[in-house]
């Protein structure tokens, strides 16, 4: 096999708030890369990156040429369409067609095939379907994003959920993009298997860390407590499917029965720099952008 092949890393998401980080961290390494998206003209110019795409990972086809002379991919998972574990599974295995020898997964703290949230669960199938290939792999499970109580806020920067008195080690995109592009930039083997818990520095209560968010954006966030059955209530009259009530409020309840309260040192561990607090966060969500 080249050594081009060998150096080469195909980053998915990269459009996304992760994905973008994580690349512009490769390029900072001088790591060639393959810059994967579903519109690759919305994809910021790197050094050492090529565009590839327009590729879904449900398009076996379109992603077998866009993954084309990498050997590590980095796969950041897609949106929770109910088929996200079968798009994941053609993507891997688009790569492994064309050679790729590594995957690198972005998961979930807490992942599990009963865990709370219901997409922790979706990952959990990932995690389980990439370790059954064979291939060397590394699973990051991270924390909530710190931007994302942020993104639920509703139009007054109030943040309402069944989060109850759990508390969760929010952590930043930055610190995540910092790990994830460490391990993709070591050839060794050191992570290979290994399931990497990515955390933030402090474990917050909802109402502190939105505290902490308004402080930091000098915007008046605010967290309001609800019952599950106030949240049930609210968000069907807003119009929201079942599906979309069940991820907002099972992302609450993983807060409130402890799934997410793990606080690890792998930030500091991988990176040599320790985790960073929400409050320093280089990027806040407008209100209503979750989904």
């Amino acid at each position: 096999m080249s050594q081009h092949r060998n150096a080469t890393v195909a980053t998915t998401g990269v459009t996304g708030a992760l994905g973008s980080r994580i690349a512009a961290a490769l390029a900072e390494r001088q790591i060639p890369q393959l810059l994967v998206a579903r519109n690759p003209t919305a994809v910021s110019e790197l050094a050492g990156a090529q565009r590839r795409g327009p590729a879904e990972y449900a398009d076996a086809a379109a992603m077998r040429q866009a993954l084309d002379g990498a050997s590590t991919l980095i796969l950041i998972s897609g949106h929770p369409t109910g088929r996200r574990l079968e798009e994941h599974a053609t993507a891997v295995e688009a790569g492994i067609a064309v050679g790729v020898e590594r995957v690198l997964y972005v998961s979930l703290l807490g992942a599990g095939p009963v865990a709370t949230y219901r997409n922790a669960r979706d990952h959990w199938l990932t995690e389980q379907y990439i370790a059954g290939t064979g291939l060397r792999h590394t699973i990051f499970r991270a924390g909530f994003y710190g931007a994302t109580p942020a993104a639920l806020a509703d139009e007054n920067l109030v943040i309402s959920g069944p989060g109850g008195s759990g508390e969760a080690a929010f952590v930043t995109h930055n610190d995540i993009a910092a790990v994830v592009a460490t391990v993709a930039a070591d050839p060794g083997t050191d992570n290979d298997g290994a399931i990497l818990e990515v955390t933030g520095p402090e474990l917050l209560t909802l109402e502190r860390a939105v505290a902490k968010i308004a402080d930091a954006t000098g915007r008046p966030y605010r967290y309001h407590p609800e019952t599950l059955e106030e949240a049930f209530s609210r968000r069907w009259q807003l119009g929201m499917s079942g599906n979309q009530i069940e991820a907002w409020i099972s992302w609450y309840q993983a807060i409130a029965r402890g799934d997410v309260s793990a606080l690890t040192d792998v930030v500091e561990r991988v990176t040599g720099n320790p985790a960073t607090g929400i409050e320093h966060s280089d990027w806040w969500p407008e209100p209503n952008t979750s989904y």
